[in-house]
């Protein structure tokens, strides 16, 4: 189930990346040794998606700029134009959910970046019941439709 979409501009926000396939935990191993906090959950950020390939960060938001330590580094969110949506449900349900707002980002006219990136707010982390995970899904924009208000 998806809420309803809304259009917003993000600004840009300091994060801790990995990116290539990541063993669990060693993202936050990394920002302990640095004794730096992360802010809110983990978050996936696609900076392209195809059929063929995921070329994917791993990343938290953090409470201060990191130092490059082996596979982390530096690294941000963009500050652009996005369009959000939540989705509620189990991880499996995902690739559904992006469809669905795909269709609905083509309805309203807007054209897609090639990026995107989602954030698991809530999931086994939280509650072991897949009904209340949340994940928020961003889709930065290319454009507005015609009339639209920035």
């Amino acid at each position: 189930m998806l809420a309803a979409p809304q259009i917003i501009q993000t600004t840009a926000q300091a994060a801790a990346v990995i990116q290539l396939t990541v063993p669990h935990g060693e993202l936050m191993s990394a920002l302990t040794a640095q004794g730096v906090e992360p802010i809110g959950a983990v978050f996936a950020h696609h900076l392209t998606m195809s059929p063929d390939v995921f070329d994917i960060e791993l990343g938290m938001k953090v409470s201060k700029s990191v130092k490059a330590a082996e596979r982390m580094k530096p690294d941000e969110l963009p500050a652009t134009k996005v369009a959000r949506t939540i989705y509620s449900g189990p991880y499996e349900g995902l690739p559904s959910a992006w469809g669905e707002f795909d269709a609905w980002l083509k309805a309203n006219g807007h054209e897609k970046a090639e990026c995107l990136w989602e954030r698991y707010s809530v999931g086994p982390q939280s509650t072991p019941d897949s009904a209340d995970w949340r994940t928020e899904l961003n889709r930065p924009l290319k454009n507005l439709p015609a009339g639209a208000m920035p």
